[in-house]
């Protein structure tokens, strides 16, 4: 997956903005929360870096290409890193950063859902 790939899929999602900050990273979030980082190198490989579950980040945190998200799991946050291939198919990255906007969004309060329009009325 491209930088362009990532931003397009990310900007498909509901109530989505981004932004970039941190150095350059493409940052992406629902509300006001972050569910999306791409960005932080130079390499031919994209990193992107999304929200995980506790079991998902048990499972991706030893894959090849994949690895803890530098800063976010250090701190006991569930964050995984796609750094390097082989690490997820296009696919499957698609797939995690949906996950990844789910359980962010699902942390907003209510009222902000209902805002977004995540939640009916």
């Amino acid at each position: 997956m491209t930088y362009d790939d990532y931003n397009s899929f990310c900007a498909c999602l509901p109530a989505t903005s981004h932004v970039v900050q941190w150095g350059g990273a493409h940052v992406w979030k629902v509300g006001t929360k972050v569910f999306a980082i791409g960005g932080w190198d130079r390499g031919v490989e994209p990193r992107i870096t999304f929200k995980v579950s506790d079991i998902a980040f048990e499972i991706l945190k030893g894959e090849p290409g994949l690895r803890p998200a530098p800063y976010l799991a250090s701190r006991g946050m569930k964050w995984i890193q796609h750094f390097e291939k082989p690490g997820l198919s296009d696919e499957d990255l698609k797939l995690y950063l949906a996950e990844s906007h789910r359980i962010v969004a699902r942390g907003l309060t209510k009222k902000m859902r209902r805002e977004l329009g995540l939640d009916p009325a």
